[in-house]
C-alpha cells in the first residue's frame, strides 16, 4: 500500500490541527491514500484528553510571555510540549486496512522509533503502562493519538535536538518520577535533521509495510 509523506516544515499548532482535520475527512471519504505529516511546531504545550490542569505548572499568560501557545486537543494523554528541534508526525491512516486495534497500532509506532533509535546506536524500549519510546527512564518519543471510524490522527513527538529546558514548566505527559531526552543528548553530538527524517521515514514505511512516497505540498499560513 502507498503512503504519502508531507514533509511541511515549521506550521503552527492550530493550522496544522486543521490540516489533520481536512486530511482525515479526505481519507475517510477515499480521497486520498494514508499519508505521514512530519513538521515542527514553534513553542506549544498541548493538553490532550486525560490532561489534569494541574500538570500545566504555569498560567497561560505566563507561558504566552515566554511565547509559548497552549491548545487542548482530542488526542489521548495528558500534558506534552512541542517546540523547535522536534520532530512531530501525524499519521493519516486507514486502520481498516491493517487491524482494528488501537494497542497494536500504538506498539507500531513505538516499533518505529526503536528502531530509528538503533540507527543511531541507542538502545531504546518501551516502558510498561508508559507509551512512546524511553532509553532507560528518559522519554525520547511522546506519542498521543486519535482515532475516528478507525482513521488515525495526531501521533508522535521525537526530540532531536529539542530545547529540554521547556519541559521543565509541565510535568511531561503526568508522569512526575521521569525524565526527557533527546537524540543529541544522548549521542553528545549534533545530528542532522535529514538523516533523522529519512530514518523515520524507513522505518515507518517497514513497520507499517507501505511504500513511502513524497508529496511535495506545503501548508496555506
Amino acid at each position: 500500500m502507498l503512503c504519502l509523506v508531507e514533509q511541511l516544515g515549521v506550521v503552527p499548532y492550530a493550522a496544522a490541527l486543521e490540516l489533520q482535520r481536512e486530511r482525515v475527512a479526505q481519507r475517510k471519504a477515499g480521497e486520498v491514500p494514508d499519508t505521514l505529516l512530519l513538521l515542527e511546531h514553534p513553542h506549544v504545550y498541548t493538553l490532550g484528553r486525560n490532561a489534569r490542569k494541574e500538570n500545566l505548572l504555569y498560567s497561560r499568560a505566563w507561558l504566552a510571555a515566554l511565547g509559548a501557545e497552549v491548545f487542548e486537543t482530542d488526542r489521548g494523554g495528558d500534558v506534552t510540549y512541542h517546540g523547535p528541534g522536534q520532530l512531530v508526525g501525524y499519521p493519516i491512516l486507514d486502520l481498516t486496512q491493517y487491524r482494528r486495534d488501537l494497542a497494536w497500532y500504538m506498539r507500531s509506532l513505538e516499533e518505529v522509533f526503536i528502531r530509528v533509535a538503533a540507527d543511531f546506536g541507542i538502545e531504546a524500549g518501551r516502558l510498561q503502562r508508559c507509551p512512546g519510546v524511553w532509553v532507560g527512564d528518559a522519554k525520547l518519543v511522546a506519542m498521543g493519538v486519535h482515532v475516528s471510524r478507525w482513521v488515525t490522527s495526531h501521533g508522535f513527538a521525537f526530540n532531536v535536538s529539542t530545547d529540554l529546558s521547556y519541559f521543565s514548566h509541565i510535568v511531561p505527559c503526568g508522569i512526575r518520577d521521569k525524565q526527557v531526552t533527546s537524540l543529541e543528548k544522548l549521542l553528545g553530538r549534533r545530528v542532522e535533521a535529514a538523516s533523522v527524517t529519512d530514518s523515520v521515514v524507513k522505518h515507518f514505511g517497514q513497520v507499517f509495510d507501505l511504500e513511502m512516497e513524497p508529496a511535495g505540498s506545503k501548508v496555506e499560513r
